[in-house]
């Protein structure tokens, strides 16, 4: 048989806000740092990766930092300056091209930072002057070159830069749409910059965004709502990476585990529901013995969120089928398998083997482990 027959639900078309998708494969926002430099800029190689791709029925960027703070990772890109608006053009264009459909992930680090990647060198900035631990960021060290560093000091923002802030999370929402991206996705998990507002562990504020889980949330709500006044509600997501166990290693990295995560991202979600965002999406641990999400938690947001929820996280076609059947999810992002798999929606309708990802080569380089993927052949 087939395997399309077994996985049919996968490619049936799906309606995300403005936009009829083909299926509901994804290629989640995935970091590859690879931008042109100097600059950070998005550029011909990336346009190529993006381009070969195409068959998903939704992307998103990998991360791209709003502003020159927002960076914790060399070499990747941004999108603030008329020359990164430009580069991520020709990644449109190319998507564009082969009829795909790509939000923009836009991305603050916060204090998951280094004082090298920060304009003159200056600390990082965070809710609160809590220092991340237990993570590592990429630093250059020379033209091409670069190694792992542990997270600098951050300062905490006052008040007043809270609110730039929100501001430039909505310049960069218009400076993608000058790019020609469809929409744009919140990066809110991982413990980044939103995460870290959301987080008690990260958020010690005494003033309208700190204290109560509703004031933790306010900067989501006004980041959110600054966007959707740019792009319009049905062209804007959020993603989440709630946790609900932990280790020392993964909790920093792989989102903030809050003392009670249900109530946490259960009343985030209803109220981005209230807002009427186009897509909530969830980025499940993907470690190997991680803990799956509660039965209970993936029942509860979809009774909460009424519009589309995406998951990602050690996806096969199989458990994305399972999900979809169950009518608790309605598109699902495979993220490696898709960085070694050019052509995944094929290879998941036919059953064809897939190609091993190269994990040397996920961040910095060229096109090796990038574009020389191959689709497959019959032999």
């Amino acid at each position: 048989m087939d395997k399309i027959m077994e996985n049919a639900a996968l490619f049936t078309p799906l309606t995300l806000g403005a936009f009829n998708l083909k299926n509901r494969i994804a290629l989640p926002p995935l970091t590859r740092s690879r931008s042109g430099q100097p600059g950070n800029v998005a550029n011909d190689l990336m346009a190529e990766y993006y381009a070969q791709r195409c068959s998903a029925g939704f992307m998103v960027s990998e991360g791209t930092q709003i502003e020159p703070r927002g960076q914790g990772y060399a070499w990747t890109p941004g999108i603030y300056t008329p020359e990164q608006i430009a580069g991520w053009k020709k990644v449109t264009d190319r998507v564009h091209q082969q009829g795909g459909v790509i939000f923009a992930q836009l991305w603050h680090v916060g204090r998951v930072s280094h004082t090298s990647l920060q304009p003159a060198e200056g600390a990082p900035v965070a809710p609160s002057a809590i220092a991340a631990t237990n993570v590592k960021v990429f630093i250059e060290t020379g033209p091409g070159t670069g190694a792992l560093a542990a997270p600098s000091a951050p300062r905490a923002l006052s008040t007043d830069e809270v609110r730039e802030l929100v501001a430039l999370y909505a310049a960069a929402a218009r400076h993608a749409m000058e790019a020609g991206f469809d929409g744009v996705e919140l990066h809110a998990a991982n413990g980044y910059l939103i995460n870290q507002f959301m987080s008690v562990h990260t958020n010690q504020r005494d003033d309208i965004y700190g204290g109560s889980l509703d004031n933790r949330l306010r900067f989501l709500r006004e980041v959110t709502q600054a966007v959707i006044e740019v792009v319009g509600k049905e062209r804007v997501g959020v993603r989440f990476a709630p946790l609900f166990e932990s280790t020392t290693e993964d909790r920093v990295y792989l989102g903030l585990v809050e003392p009670d995560p249900f109530t946490t991202y259960i009343t985030a979600a209803r109220q981005l529901n209230e807002l009427g965002i186009a897509y909530l999406s969830i980025a499940e641990a993907d470690w190997d013995n991680a803990p799956d999400l509660p039965q209970e938690f993936y029942h509860a947001l979809r009774e909460t969120f009424r519009n589309v929820l995406m998951y990602a996280g050690k996806y096969t076609a199989e458990k994305a089928s399972r999900m979809l059947d169950a009518g608790l999810g309605d598109l699902f992002g495979f993220g490696r398998t898709f960085i070694a798999n050019p052509d995944l929606p094929a290879r998941i309708a036919h059953g064809w083997p897939l190609n091993p990802v190269d994990r040397n080569t996920l961040f910095g380089g060229g096109v090796a482990g990038y574009t020389d993927y191959p689709v497959y052949r019959a032999k």
